[in-house]
């Protein structure tokens, strides 16, 4: 196992996720039915997403988490193991339940997920090891088990990683994983507790006064824009038929890695990653949709 743990460049720390996924007209109003046109069923999570992006593109990954010994638990293990993801570090925890989601797409792509954590216990803190990880470059962290992410992100410092944050909400203790964290990709409404709805310049700003080289705050529909010490990067998104926008949030966390580990600056970090997001959103399903190289080049082409 150690020889094959030299080869993984990215580790990933968070969450794991059963899906199902339900296409429909149109959300109906409470107290409703509506039929679905379309279900599916898949793995996701913010963590997981990301990481299964890198290895379509080719780099080698592990994922560290938890899920329970329930069916969906090993449809997530089958899943990654079929992504060529290393698995050497998720536990299957004995009469625990996975998490799991439902995912309801309507006719514009938008969706709205409904989600149960289940009781599957994060790793502790004292039970996070990364040193079998000799050649890896970059911890990616979703921030959603913070102890375990903080007691991650020290242990990656000191091995000379770069650590990665998909801050998607500001919860407790975030604060204090903040000036852990070398690049940092934000949703909009990450530092609304921090700022208050204010200007993109001081928003982005504001995070980056946390320590972090490269902050990036995605905007959906309206792009990315990136801030390295210099002028604020704006990035628009690429024009492509929107199916269902699951999982473009991840799938660009994981496309923006993919292209810092070449050497890339900022800017081309985030069209790499933006096209990424884009191909995904042209597809139905989360992981369905998570491109290979040559698929995310396309739109890139495309564009000029």
């Amino acid at each position: 196992m150690a020889q094959r743990l030299k080869n993984i460049k990215v580790v990933g720390l968070g969450q794991a996720s059963f899906d199902f996924l339900g296409r429909l007209p149109a959300y109906p109003h409470e107290d409703h039915k509506a039929e679905l046109a379309e279900l599916t069923t898949g793995c996701g999570g913010p963590a997981a997403t990301a990481i299964v992006t890198l290895s379509r593109l080719g780099v080698g990954t592990s994922f560290i988490g938890a899920v329970g010994d329930d069916r969906f638990g090993a449809e997530i293990v089958g899943f990654l193991e079929t992504e060529k993801v290393d698995i050497s570090f998720l536990r299957s925890i004995p009469g625990c339940m996975s998490q799991v989601a439902f995912i309801a797409v309507a006719s514009s792509g938008s969706r709205t997920i409904f989600w149960h954590p289940g009781t599957a216990p994060s790793p502790e803190p004292f039970e996070i090891d990364l040193s079998p990880f000799t050649g890896a470059r970059v911890l990616h962290l979703d921030g959603l088990k913070i102890e375990a992410s903080i007691a991650a992100a020290l242990q990656a410092k000191s091995m000379g990683m770069t650590v990665v944050l998909d801050a998607g909400t500001f919860r407790e203790g975030t604060n204090r994983l903040l000036p852990l964290v070398d690049i940092l990709i934000a949703s909009e409404s990450f530092a609304v507790p921090l700022v208050g709805n204010t200007s993109d310049a001081e928003a982005i700003k504001a995070l980056a006064a946390f320590g972090a080289a490269r902050v990036v705050i995605t905007q959906g529909a309206a792009g990315s824009i990136g801030f390295d010490g210099g002028e604020i990067i704006r990035q628009p998104a690429f024009h492509v038929k929107t199916v269902d926008t699951t999982g473009a949030g991840d799938v660009y966390h994981g496309a923006y890695i993919y292209r810092f580990l070449t050497g890339a600056g900022m800017s081309e970090c985030m069209k790499f990653a933006s096209a990424a997001a884009a191909f995904k959103c042209t597809i139905s399903g989360n992981l369905k949709g998570v491109p290979n190289l040559e698929q995310v080049l396309e739109i890139m082409n495309h564009a000029k």
